[in-house]
Formats: structure tokens, sequence, C-alpha cells
């Protein structure tokens, strides 16, 4: 699904700061979220990634970034991505207390054929 708002934010926020024009330091920031886990990683390019996984549940959003000339751990603590994460918190929620239509029970695992364990393979000596 075409996101128009993302998009529009997006570009309204590469407008007002061209981080095209600086070479970030790559760091990545984990931490522990609501039973979950949080993964926030700055790239080079100045975008940062945001990772949120819950019980084997994983969302995953990028956002340009706010202020190059402040530290990344500084913008985090003072909440700027906290929308984002907010965001991917209820997305991942949102999946784990989903119920599916059609595996109301559990989900199959799905067998792989295997030898008999009594089986011994000999050498033909005919060719």
């Amino acid at each position: 699904m075409f996101d128009i708002k993302a998009l529009l934010k997006r570009e309204v926020e590469k407008k007002l700061i061209d981080v095209d024009d600086y070479i970030f330091m790559p760091e990545r920031i984990e931490m522990a979220l609501e039973g979950g886990k949080l993964n926030c990683v700055l790239n080079s390019d100045g975008r940062v990634d945001i990772f949120y996984t819950k019980q084997g549940v994983t969302e995953v959003s990028s956002a340009a970034r706010k202020h190059p000339y402040t530290p990344f751990e500084k913008e985090l603590s003072h909440g700027i991505y906290d929308d984002i994460i907010r965001d991917l918190v209820k997305a991942v929620n949102k999946v784990l207390d989903g119920k599916s239509k059609y595996f109301h029970h559990r989900v199959l695992p799905i067998q792989t054929p295997q030898l008999p364990t009594s089986t011994i393979i000999k050498e033909d000596s005919s060719f």
C-alpha cells in the first residue's frame, strides 16, 4: 500500500535539511521495550532505521535524520523518533493480537521425508 502521508512528510523533511550533504558515523542502539526488542540504527547516509521485534514478529520503519549536529543517542532520549517507535509497537501488537480465520488451533510443521534409521546402504560391487 502506498503511503502518501509518509512520502509528503519525507519530502518536506528533505527540503528542511538535506542530510545528503553529511556523512554520519553509523551507530546502533538496542533496548528492551514492552516485552520486545527495539533496535535504532543510524546509517552513514543519515537514514535512521528502527526495528521492533516481539515474539518473532518484526516491524521496520525508516526516517530521515532530524538533527544532524545532535548526537544520535541524545535525539533518541529527547523523543525525536517516539512517534515512529509507537507506530511500530502498535503494528506488532496488532499482529500478535490477531487470530487466523483458517488456522484455528496451530500451524503444523511441514514434515520432511526421512530414511528409517535401520536402513543400511551397502556399496554395490556389480558396477
